[in-house]
């Protein structure tokens, strides 16, 4: 059985699913999902204190999910480009192989309706 607690560059597998076990978290992501955002707007919608919003911005941080800077008073966070990578390349190894299949059928037929739909133009 393979390890997956090794330490892997960028972060890898291991932490992004670690920042993005608390649904608060999975929640900050969706907004950040739609632009940066500073700490009290992404605090506003949940009934938390702030320092709370802020410790799971750090866990995300953590999981080089989120980066942020600092300009004056104000801490902006924003999505790392390309953070969910290796876990969006994980779980679609472990896609069962009929929905694999599927998808391979889907991408054939498309290619034929093109295929047609250039002979009839």
């Amino acid at each position: 059985m393979p390890k997956y607690s090794r330490a892997e560059p960028g972060g890898g597998l291991d932490s992004v699913f670690r920042a993005l076990a608390d649904p608060t978290r999975r929640a900050i992501v969706e907004r950040l999902a739609r632009g940066p955002a500073s700490v009290s707007d992404l605090a506003a919608p949940f009934d938390a204190a702030l320092p709370t919003i802020v410790q799971h911005l750090k866990a995300l941080e953590a999981g080089q999910v989120v980066s942020s800077a600092k300009i004056g008073r104000v801490r902006t966070y924003q999505l790392v480009p390309g953070a969910f990578g290796a876990a969006i390349e994980w779980l679609g190894r472990q896609r069962p192989p009929a929905e694999r299949q599927l998808d391979r059928l889907a991408a054939l037929l498309e290619k034929s309706a093109k295929t047609t739909q250039g002979e009839e133009q």
